[in-house]
This record gives C-alpha cells, sequence and structure tokens, in this order.
C-alpha cells in the first residue's frame, strides 16, 4: 500500500467539513440524537484507492472505507487526543463484538484513579469504552499494536480529540463498518497537521 498524505488529499475527500465545530456535552447514550451532519455518506475518490482500505483522517475527524477503487463510504470519528493519536500504516489482525477491554500500562500511569480498577480488564457490554465492536490494528510483523478502531458508550464524543490514541465510532457505524471490513484490509492513519 503505498498512501501519502498528498496522495490521499488530492483525492478530494478533504472537503469534507472538519466536524470538532459539532461537538456536544456529555448526556447518556439513549438520549443522544446523532446530528445529520456525523452520519455516514458515501464519497467518490478522484484517484484509485484499493478496495476494503480503511483511511483516518484525523483533522477532519473522517474514516473513509473504500469499496470499490474510485467509490467508498464516509464515516465521523473520534481521535486520540494531543499526542496520543499515532499515524502510520497497519493491517486489520483481529475483530471482535462486545470486546473486552483492558487499559494499557501507559494509561494507567497518566491516570490511575480512572484506570488502575480494570488493570485485569473490563468485561465487553454497553458500559465498556471499546462500545459493540472493534477492529484491531497489528503492524507489518503481525504484532497488534494496540490500537482500535471501535463504538464508544460516548457518541457526543464523536467529532472530538479525546481518545487514548484509538479511533472511535458511533456503535451504530461501527457495526455496519465492522461487517464490511475483512481481516487483513489495510489502514492509514493519516498523521495530523492542524493542532487539535
Amino acid at each position: 500500500m503505498s498512501f501519502t498524505r498528498r496522495h490521499f488529499i488530492a483525492t478530494g475527500l478533504a472537503t469534507a467539513l472538519p466536524l470538532r465545530a459539532f461537538a456536544h456535552t456529555e448526556q447518556s447514550a439513549e438520549d443522544w440524537i446523532m446530528p445529520e451532519e456525523f452520519l455516514p455518506r458515501p464519497v467518490r475518490f478522484s484517484e484509485p484507492q484499493a478496495p476494503g482500505a480503511l483511511i483516518v483522517d484525523p483533522d477532519y475527524f473522517a474514516l473513509y472505507h473504500a469499496v470499490t477503487p474510485d467509490r467508498g463510504m464516509q464515516y465521523s470519528v473520534g481521535v486520540g487526543r494531543g499526542t496520543l493519536y499515532e499515524s502510520g500504516v497497519f493491517s486489520v489482525g483481529a475483530k471482535k463484538e462486545w470486546p473486552s477491554w483492558t487499559p494499557t500500562d501507559e494509561m494507567i500511569d497518566r491516570d490511575p484513579d480512572q484506570y488502575a480498577k480494570w488493570a485485569d480488564g473490563m468485561p465487553g457490554g454497553p458500559d465498556n469504552p471499546l462500545g459493540a465492536r472493534a477492529i484491531y490494528l497489528f503492524d507489518d510483523s503481525g504484532a497488534d499494536t494496540f490500537l482500535r478502531i471501535h463504538g464508544t458508550p460516548e457518541p457526543w464524543t464523536i467529532g472530538s480529540a479525546v481518545s487514548n490514541g484509538c479511533v472511535r465510532l458511533a456503535n451504530e457505524h461501527i457495526g455496519e463498518l465492522y461487517d464490511l471490513v475483512e481481516l487483513g484490509a489495510p489502514v492509514l492513519l493519516l498523521p495530523k497537521v492542524e493542532s487539535v
């Protein structure tokens, strides 16, 4: 896979509006009404993309799924805050429904009050930070990077940089994407250009 940011922006997808202007304050997931701006939408690529590829543009809080070389879907996402977002080229190494979650040692070190109680893991379920589905990103040697594209029980965080490095979608949207993405699919997490 030979993606570059220059190549990707040349596809014309970066014309979407940045979503950070639409971020909302916390409320319950049951009461949350997804703004129209956050809904998945079809896109057309001006240059061919690898079918099945996932491409995340953190500056636009957007994930693109290439369905064919010239067409795909755009999903609104939340990304890692500050320097916790990690760009790079990965592949889909695993997929899990209602995954369990264990904070990394780095997360526990950063915020022991919040994460230490889950050092042995949290079972999957509606309150789990990984949400309804998770797509696990592996590096080129086949090792788990601990980066995930996953759901969230906090859909109001879509369109903002709040996570510990992973890419999050609303549970209903990760459910749709999860069914379409194949193991081994290429994933490109573009580097941040803007200060988010």
